[in-house]
């Protein structure tokens, strides 16, 4: 079977995409999807619909990140490396000063479609068929003008005239992303081409951005880089490595530049936010038992490593709640994008059976258990609490100065 999704850029793939769409509606199911296939086969190759019912799928899915993911094309590895739309805009906000922005390792053109919303753009990818899909779905955004589309492997493209440097580089083994499907993930770390790479072509081009896991070892980002997390709602994406000619955040203590970034989605009419901490500096955060209300920080404030720097921008009154705990605690209703806040409703020493009991004195049947710095299997836990109240709650089993905590907490 051919898994090249160009051949749907043929007219009898565009002919079926638009069959395809105009049956969407009224289509669906595992059953209804088989069906539909085994029709379309009667008028055309069984490769061509392999490949159209594929791409429904894909097109399916990639609405999560996409705005105009119905006219666009993907592989699957292609789809699943790429950056939704809101972060990648984000991103290319920050490399808008650039006239002429290389984006290395382009894959399905995620990330090119923001480039090119202010720049010129050079996209290479050394699988041929990303290099298509790129440039036809720049094309669906109407910025096809903007971008020349190159397949080569990124290490023998010249960036002579180019401004700014944007490398994705592939987290999977394997000649090429959408020719390996099958392809194992590499070892935390390690990439292709390979990070210290990356980080070279700033040699070159000193304005350079690399993409990188969320779970990069902090020895592997290099000095004086700032490094970036960005996290969509409370959901960490990934983490983004800016040289130093690009670097806008203070350094943290005993590491480098740090940024914890999250992208708000989009309210009714509105448009996507986006709110960024750096490091601050400040006196050591108090530590104390839980107060009144306890903060959950973000997952990309934890991993950058600035919950007390969010604890210092909150203001004096605000501690922690055990020296190696990401939980902070308050005595006010302290509103920030930057931590989900929670009421605290009961706090004590973690006793089980004393729990079950003031949950049901509580009238909670339905829990939402979140452990962290305690060993135990949350599904047992919440088995044995046996609770069928009519109240929800969030139950936060923890440590707290070393001593095993719980707390009942509500929204």
């Amino acid at each position: 079977m051919n898994d090249d999704p160009t051949i749907l850029l043929t007219p009898p793939g565009r002919e079926l995409l638009s069959r395809l769409a105009a049956a969407g509606a009224g289509q669906a199911g595992e059953s209804a999807s088989l069906a539909l296939a085994e029709r379309l086969r009667r008028e055309y190759p069984a490769a061509l619909v392999a490949a159209a019912m594929s791409q429904r799928e894909l097109r399916r899915a990639a609405q999560a990140k996409f705005s105009r993911a119905a006219d666009m094309l993907f592989t699957r590895a292609g789809y699943e490396q790429s950056s939704g739309e809101a972060i990648a805009r984000y991103r290319a906000g920050r490399l808008g000063h650039a006239a002429r922005i290389a984006d290395l390792c382009c894959g399905i053109g995620g990330d090119l479609i923001a480039l090119a919303g202010a720049s010129d753009v050079l996209a290479v990818d050394r699988d041929e068929a990303h290099a298509k899909l790129a440039r036809y779905n720049a094309a669906v955004y109407g910025r096809a003008d903007r971008v020349r589309a190159v397949a080569a492997d990124v290490r023998d493209v010249g960036l002579a005239g180019v401004d700014a440097v944007f490398i994705d580089p592939a987290r999977r083994a394997g000649p090429g992303t959408a020719s390996a499907p099958q392809a194992r993930r590499y070892r935390a770390g390690t990439s292709e081409p390979p990070l210290d790479w990356c980080v070279a072509r700033a040699g070159t081009v000193p304005a350079v951005c690399v993409k990188a896991a969320p779970g990069i070892p902090e020895g592997l980002v290099p000095h004086a880089w700032e490094a970036e997390f960005i996290a969509e709602s409370r959901d960490l994406k990934e983490a983004v490595l800016w040289s130093p000619s690009l670097v806008t955040a203070p350094a943290a203590p005993g590491r480098g530049p740090r940024r914890a970034t999250v992208i708000v989605p989009a309210g009714a009419g509105g448009a996507t936010g986006s709110h960024t901490l750096v490091a601050r500096a400040g006196d050591p955060v108090p530590l104390r038992e839980p107060g009144e209300y306890l903060l959950d920080p973000n997952p990309a404030v934890t991993r950058a490593g600035l919950v007390e720097d969010l604890a210092r921008q909150l203001g004096d009154d605000t501690a922690k709640i055990d020296p190696q705990i990401a939980f902070l605690t308050l005595d006010r209703d302290a509103r920030t994008p930057f931590a989900r806040t929670l009421r605290v409703e009961y706090s004590a020493p973690w006793h089980e059976k004393a729990f079950a009991r003031r949950l049901r004195e509580l009238d909670i049947g339905a829990v939402d258990i979140r452990r962290r710095g305690l060993a135990g299997d949350v599904d047992q836990i919440r088995r044995r609490l046996k609770l069928s109240g009519a109240n929800r709650a969030t139950v936060v089993i923890t440590r707290v100065s070393d001593r095993p905590w719980g707390l009942i907490c509500t929204a």
